[in-house]
């Protein structure tokens, strides 16, 4: 037997033992034999296609082996993580508190630093919040949330070396069980690189999960175990997909209320997808979206579309926003066309990332630009949330309480959520380390937080 010695976080997914007899001829068949013994640790050192994770290196004997590296008895076996991992994305997740004080909110803040989850006035009226618990320590969090239909939490967690995988809770204070996957089936030749978002569906205990490379998993089990959808995977214009600067991921995903067969969803740099069957076909969504960024002669018909985000009205639901890679669109016909609402409308620039729509009014949606893809900072140093109650039609510069000088922050994708109150609750995050919150829509803003860890993900339950 080869003996295997793991280093922490390996050692806790092995029952807390840092030595271990494992059987094997071969290296591989020795990591293999590991995971049968140990499930926890299945996904950690091999992806779903059997390979070595590109951050973690095997040692034999103190030499980096492959995986046909044939063993001998008492052959000494060092799996570790690589001094430098991969540069990963966090999440900022928001969410009114289920108490009887409606004036107090919970946030679940992830950064690249763990999971900090905070607590107080809703909106930071009166004061910041409080650090009531730390997860995941050292690890990004790219997105977490709280399904409200069933009070059930989920991190996505990305490990720099060891790959990302998803959490689930009932409360996010206490201990947080891995979920089964996301994964990719074997022979699918492809490994998850990160979990973009965890969508609540329509279905009983239906949860959707989007993830790098853009491929969108489905739960019947409120997220304990997932399911690839093969409709998307295989689609025949996969081939010529290309990725936007984030990778090629699945960011965004609509559900139409009380309709589970009927979904949106958007991808960069693929554009806008529905399907009507819930899944099993998928059709574009991109009339009338121009992708400035390309040649004049190449935008007609372009295929290769950078959506940034996509937020579906729940009262309306043939209402949809987008924010693009340089413009905001609005469809009034579940997805099929869009106009131009970014241009000449009165915002600074029409280039970002967060969007957010109010869930009461699809009159009503907020947009926080940047300068564009050349300098990914708010404009003019000035932090604006612009709020728009007419569809579009004109803009709104929301700043009180806002940085208005020498302020370049920058806001990411998911770094934008509401709170689905009356007035709505806003939070946003920066890669700052910085969470600014609304408890009155945008009027007044309140720092909620500061110095953490860069922040990406903002949302409420």
């Amino acid at each position: 037997m080869a003996v295997v010695r793991l280093r922490s976080p390996l050692r806790e997914l092995a029952g807390g033992q840092a030595e271990l007899a494992v059987e094997g001829a071969t290296l591989g068949e020795v990591i293999r034999c590991l995971e049968r013994s140990y499930p926890r640790l299945s996904g950690w050192v091999l992806d779903e296609q059997g390979e070595v994770r590109p951050h973690v290196n095997l040692f034999v004997n103190g030499e980096r082996s492959p995986l046909d590296t044939t063993l001998s008895a008492r052959d000494e076996i060092h799996v570790l993580a690589a001094i430098s991992g991969g540069a990963v994305q966090t999440a900022v997740r928001s969410a009114r508190t289920r108490g009887a004080d409606e004036d107090q909110a919970e946030l679940l803040v992830g950064t690249r630093k763990g999971l900090f989850v905070l607590r107080g006035p809703r909106g930071g009226a009166g004061g910041q919040m409080e650090q009531v618990a730390r997860r995941f320590s050292g690890q990004v969090v790219e997105f977490a949330s709280r399904d409200p239909r069933t009070g059930t939490y989920f991190a996505s967690v990305t490990h720099g070396q060891y790959g990302p995988r998803l959490y689930v809770t009932e409360d996010p204070l206490g201990e947080w069980e891995q979920a089964n996957g996301p994964a990719f089936p074997e022979g699918a030749g492809a490994t998850i690189e990160r979990i973009w978002v965890v969508q609540p569906g329509e279905g009983p205990d239906e949860v959707w999960a989007g993830v790098a490379p853009a491929a969108l998993f489905r739960s019947d089990d409120g997220g304990r175990s997932w399911s690839l959808n093969d409709g998307l995977w295989n689609e025949p214009s996969r081939p010529s997909w290309q990725p936007g600067a984030g990778g090629m991921c699945l960011h965004s995903i609509c559900p139409w209320p009380d309709d589970p067969d009927r979904l949106a969803i958007g991808i960069s740099a693929a554009g806008v997808w529905l399907t009507d069957d819930g899944g099993k076909s998928w059709r574009r969504g991109n009339r009338g979206i121009l992708a400035k960024y390309l040649p004049e002669e190449a935008r007609e018909g372009a295929v290769d579309l950078c959506v940034h985000n996509l937020y579906r009205m729940p009262h309306e639901p043939e209402t949809l926003y987008l924010q693009f890679h340089g413009g905001v669109y609005r469809s009034d016909d579940a997805g099929e066309s869009w106009a131009d609402i970014g241009t000449d409308r009165g915002l600074p620039s029409d280039f970002g990332f967060p969007l957010v729509a109010d869930p009461h009014d699809p009159n009503r949606a907020f947009v926080i630009p940047l300068r564009g893809d050349f300098d990914r900072v708010t404009p003019d140093g000035k932090v604006r949330v612009f709020e728009t109650r007419d569809r579009g039609e004109s803009w709104n510069a929301l700043t009180d309480g806002l940085p208005q000088n020498n302020a370049y922050l920058t806001v990411l994708r998911q770094a934008f959520g509401h709170d689905g109150g009356d007035p709505l609750g806003l939070y946003f995050g920066a890669e700052s380390g910085e969470v600014f919150g609304s408890a009155d829509g945008g009027a007044t803003w309140n720092v909620v937080a500061e110095h953490l860890a860069p922040v990406t993900s903002v949302r409420c339950g």
